[in-house]
């Protein structure tokens, strides 16, 4: 029927055609109640009936048209039949089929329109009483088809509402999904970052010192090679937990350690100084009565890894280094200097400008050897911004690198 709706409306007139034509062999004024045969339809009757018949095989293409079409058919009919024929039904269902297609205002002001004429002609100018029934049959089905019209309107968008919600929300549903997947992925790669970048560049600066003290000083290439071990265990402990991450909720073999934090701080910076770093640390918390959140302790932790790492590899054989991280009002504010050293290369390579860390360039803050190729500026600054903060990097004045973290605690 969707495929075809002329075929349709076709069928659908024909069979009105057909109720009208026996509808009009019908006298409902009979000795004993309505009688079947007893009265014979005019022949302009019968043409007025195939004529709103044959209008009606396009009421969905001119809704409009083919209503006022079959009204002028009825008027004529409700005017000069005698017996009267039904040939008004064309027009109601062609009103039915208007307020189907149309808003309820217009609905009601076709339907208003249509009643009122049908009736009023019928009432005062045909040959009947103006109380007759069928006068007001006329009235009664001319109101239900535009109310059943504007019914089948309402249903037919309440449901196309509904399917729409349901699109929309599948679509919001699959874009949510890919939105936590890639956010997911940041997160890991971030951390993985975070691990690798870090022992990695003190298993490869103790490496170097041990290669360049073994004939020498065994013993201190001896103590640089167990420096070398510790930091790679760590970094595969770091790994399997974060690995760990990806495995599904019941695998027994997932992480059950909590992540690094401020509370491991001094170990973190105990592996600097054993590379050969001097660190000096002060923190102004207090963690027993005023516990950070864990999103805000582990950013701290990751945003002085990833600046002392890019301090160990960047800046001068005599650089020093120092981390405060004081909580100031609603916010744990995290500032890592160093003063560049003696070395030629105190900044990281690409010169990271001043002011806030962009997401275009971190001056290659990883040291993976490619101008703007690094990602360890860039894993601080997302760090900050997920927790609403803020992280800045830049040269200080007279030489050496600044980074300053404003993590918020709610």
């Amino acid at each position: 029927m969707r495929a075809h709706p002329l075929a349709t409306d076709a069928v659908l007139a024909f069979g009105a055609l057909l109720c009208m034509v026996v509808g009009s062999f019908a006298d409902p004024h009979g000795p004993h109640g309505p009688t079947f045969g007893t009265r014979t339809p005019e022949a302009v009757s019968l043409l007025l009936m195939v004529l709103g018949a044959a209008a009606l095989a396009f009421r969905r293409r001119r809704p409009r048209v083919v209503l006022a079409v079959t009204a002028g058919l009825s008027l004529l009919e409700l005017a000069t039949g005698e017996p009267r024929a039904p040939v008004a039904m064309s027009a109601v269902i062609a009103l039915f089929t208007v307020a189907a297609h149309t808003d309820r205002p217009t609905t009601w002001r076709i339907g208003v329109l249509t009643m009122t004429a049908l009736t009023g002609v019928a009432m005062l100018v045909g040959p009947l009483p103006w109380y007759a029934q069928e006068n007001i049959g006329i009235f009664a089905w001319t109101g239900m088809a535009a109310a059943a019209g504007d019914a089948v309107r309402s249903r037919r968008a309440f449901v196309d509402a509904i399917r729409e919600r349901a699109e929309r929300a599948e679509r919001t549903r699959e874009e949510e999904a890919r939105r936590r997947v890639a956010e997911e992925r940041l997160r890991i790669a971030r951390d993985l970052h975070d691990v690798v970048a870090h022992h990695i560049a003190l298993v490869n600066v103790q490496a170097g010192v041990a290669a360049h003290v073994m004939d020498k000083r065994p013993d201190q290439a001896k103590e640089a090679l167990a420096h070398v071990r510790d930091a790679s265990r760590s970094a595969l402990n770091e790994l399997r937990a974060t690995v760990g991450l990806l495995r599904q909720s019941g695998d027994p073999e997932a992480p059950t350690e909590p992540a690094p934090g401020l509370a491991v701080l001094d170990d973190l910076t105990a592996t600097f100084r054993h590379a050969g770093l001097p660190v000096r640390v002060m923190v102004q918390l207090d963690r027993d009565r005023d516990p950070l959140p864990s999103a805000v302790d582990l950013a701290a932790y990751r945003v002085i890894q990833e600046a002392l790492t890019n301090v160990r590899k960047h800046a001068g054989p005599g650089a020093r280094a120092e981390v405060s991280v004081v909580r100031v009002g609603p916010s744990v504010e995290v500032t890592v200097l160093d003063d560049g050293g003696a070395g030629p290369d105190p900044l990281p390579p690409g010169g990271a400008p001043s002011g806030p860390v962009s997401g275009g360039g971190d001056g290659g803050g990883d040291g993976d050897g490619e101008e703007g190729g690094g990602h360890g500026l860039l894993g601080m600054r997302e760090r900050a911004t997920a927790l609403g903060g803020s992280c800045f990097a830049g040269p200080r004045y007279g030489g050496g690198y600044r980074v300053h973290a404003i993590l918020p605690v709610a």
